[in-house]
């Protein structure tokens, strides 16, 4: 089973310098996270994040993925708009789309955002709280794309500790994904299923309303999209995935 571990900035991701990362086939930092170790397979991030910010060449064998990687991918998914425009739902289409896995394991993406320190390094911009249409609610995009990982045999788990997520994946301990046989446990009673009546519909509906930017620069077409029809489709995706 090959298995992508993507790992954002929340305070709990400094649990990744515990794993054992021989259990996942490719690891994915997202903006700061690749100060967490040394190596990663890739290393995701946004036009407008800081130069000052961004890896240094001390990570050998990262693979930076920027936007001339990410926005395709993302657009065979739909694009950006109802996908949701924060970086944690772009690393996993990407991951999706490119690394085909069985797999998708989250760490330090709950989005969640305490006044104290709310990032593993300090204080940092809740970028998924700001004002924008595309992140009207953060649950029916990870339920969007639990089910397109369904639809490709993937299933996407969340290995956060944390007492609240804005993520709907199932939780999942490292110790049930050390083993085959744990692995083989928890997929059997964690099974999901599509509602796919409800699919074909919120695909129709999001392919008729035609909300696509190829640039994925959807910022700069603000304009042509209505904040409440997006809220409806958000709400399809919701009745989608029927997660046990």
């Amino acid at each position: 089973m090959q298995i992508v571990l993507i790992v954002g900035s929340a305070p709990d991701a400094v649990r990744v310098r515990s794993f054992d990362l021989s259990l996942f086939n490719k690891c994915v930092a997202i903006n700061n996270a690749w100060q967490l170790k040394k190596n990663w397979d890739y290393v995701i991030y946004p036009e407008d994040f800081p130069v000052k910010k961004q890896p240094t060449n001390k990570i050998q064998k990262a693979k930076l993925i920027t936007a001339k990687e990410y926005v395709p991918t993302q657009n065979n998914y739909g694009g950006f708009v109802y996908a949701g425009g924060t970086m944690a739902f772009t690393a996993g289409y990407w991951a999706l789309d490119t690394l085909k896995p069985d797999m998708i394991a989250y760490l330090g993406c709950d989005m969640i955002y305490s006044k104290a320190s709310n990032h593993f390094y300090g204080n940092g911009a809740a970028d998924p709280l700001r004002d924008d249409i595309t992140l009207q609610s953060l649950e029916a995009k990870s339920a969007r794309l639990m089910a397109f990982a369904k639809l490709h045999d993937c299933s996407v788990v969340n290995l956060s500790e944390q007492p609240k997520s804005r993520l709907l994946f199932p939780r999942v301990s490292i110790e049930q994904i050390s083993s085959k046989q744990n692995l083989a446990k928890f997929l059997k009673k964690n099974k999901s299923q599509l509602n796919l009546n409800a699919l074909k519909h919120v695909l129709k509906t999001e392919k008729k309303l035609g909300y696509m930017v190829p640039s994925g620069r959807y910022w700069e077409e603000i304009k042509k999209f209505d904040p409440s029809k997006l809220s409806e489709i958000d709400h399809l995706w919701l009745k989608t995935p029927l997660c046990v």
